[in-house]
């Protein structure tokens, strides 16, 4: 017995061009920002910091992981809500969100050592914050290997960014066959 295909819902010309212009100049704007953090991370920011409230029910470990956890598992959900829908611009954009994300989390990993980007916490005094990845990664045993985890990161981001588009490109091309 075979599964039925279903197949993705169709879109225009005009939507893929516009998409791939859009999803271009994020890219230039993400490069020309290659180490840093952007505009584009505060929108991630609020859904990290809303990870630790939401995990901190279930003790400390949970709540340190819960930022990174939320932040990762908000778009990532997104994007498996739009791929059973079988829309192809919200799974994108949704995964285009979550290597973008992972960006981010790079370079607060990298930040685990260099503690140059300033600290957000909901609850303390700016000055009691404490960063996420330098006590993950001390738990971990691996902070002085916090540049190369992030880095590597960083790689990983940047190849589902790509892969997102390629992956777009293709799906949008075997619809007009």
């Amino acid at each position: 017995m075979q599964l039925p295909v279903i197949e993705w819902q169709p879109v225009a010309r005009w939507q893929f061009i516009a998409w791939m212009a859009f999803y271009a100049l994020l890219l230039l704007y993400l490069a020309a920002h290659f180490s840093g953090l952007t505009l584009l991370d505060n929108v991630h920011l609020v859904t990290h910091e809303a990870g630790h409230l939401l995990f901190s029910w279930l003790g400390e470990t949970p709540e340190l992981w819960g930022g990174t956890i939320l932040q990762l598992l908000a778009p990532a959900l997104l994007a498996v809500t739009f791929t059973v829908r079988r829309e192809l611009p919200g799974t994108v954009f949704c995964a285009v969100a979550f290597f973008h994300s992972l960006t981010g989390v790079a370079t607060y990993m990298i930040d685990a050592l260099r503690r140059e980007l300033p600290l957000v916490t909901v609850g303390a005094p700016a000055d009691e914050a404490q960063h996420d990845w330098v006590r993950i990664f001390n738990s971990l045993g691996v902070l002085p290997h916090a540049i190369q985890i992030g880095n590597t990161v960083r790689i990983i981001s940047w190849c589902g960014l790509v892969a997102t588009l390629v992956w777009f490109s293709v799906r949008y091309n075997r619809q007009n066959r």
